[in-house]
């Protein structure tokens, strides 16, 4: 069996490359949906702080599924569980800078996301303020998942691939290593 695994930072990319991976026909597990499933089964609401807590008592436990694409590890040792359960294992970061990853987390729109608050109305200081805020909050974020051992993760990936471009960019690369993967071709470990 291959296992599949994206990680990076909030807001990079993952859930649309796996999205592109299902759209080929793979198989994918969203780790962030099993937390919000745990929320909702727990009847709490889906805020940051409620995931954290969840996401953090999740991954103190180890699953066994059968999976071909995993959106959203977190850790080193989550990407150690599935690569000692798979006859072959691909750790695939997907990377944008922040302030790219910011405005995409701002419009996606789940609770959980980063926000630009209220209305501005043009006042430049006011705007400035909010964008500060919603950059602290996605800072805060990065600072919690890297504790669970995303920058491990991610500084051990397999291949990189770089999600500064448009979606049709990302898609022409997931589509390319995905292909490359199945084949079992060895490419270059970064992808531009």
């Amino acid at each position: 069996m291959k296992i599949i695994g994206f990680v990076g930072l909030p807001g990079s990319g993952k859930g649309e490359a796996s999205k592109i991976a299902r759209e080929l026909g793979l198989s994918v597990v969203v780790m962030g949906d099993v937390i919000r499933q745990e929320a909702a089964r727990q009847g709490l609401e889906p805020t940051d702080q409620n995931l954290g807590r969840i996401g953090n008592a999740l991954r103190e436990k180890k699953t066994g599924r059968d999976l071909v694409v995993v959106d959203g590890l977190r850790s080193g040792a989550e990407a150690e569980f599935f690569r000692s359960q798979a006859d072959e294992f691909y750790l695939i970061e997907v990377w944008a800078a922040a302030d790219a990853r910011l405005g995409r987390l701002e419009k996606r729109g789940r609770p959980d996301d980063p926000k630009v608050c209220g209305e501005v109305g043009g006042n430049a200081s006011a705007e400035g303020q909010a964008k500060s805020n919603s950059a602290t909050a996605l800072e805060e974020r990065e600072c919690r998942e890297k504790g669970w051992g995303l920058a491990r993760a991610m500084e051990r990936a397999d291949y990189r691939i770089d999600n500064s471009g448009s979606l049709e960019d990302l898609r022409r690369k997931v589509v390319k290593l995905v292909g490359e993967i199945e084949k079992g071709v060895s490419g270059e470990s970064m992808v531009g």
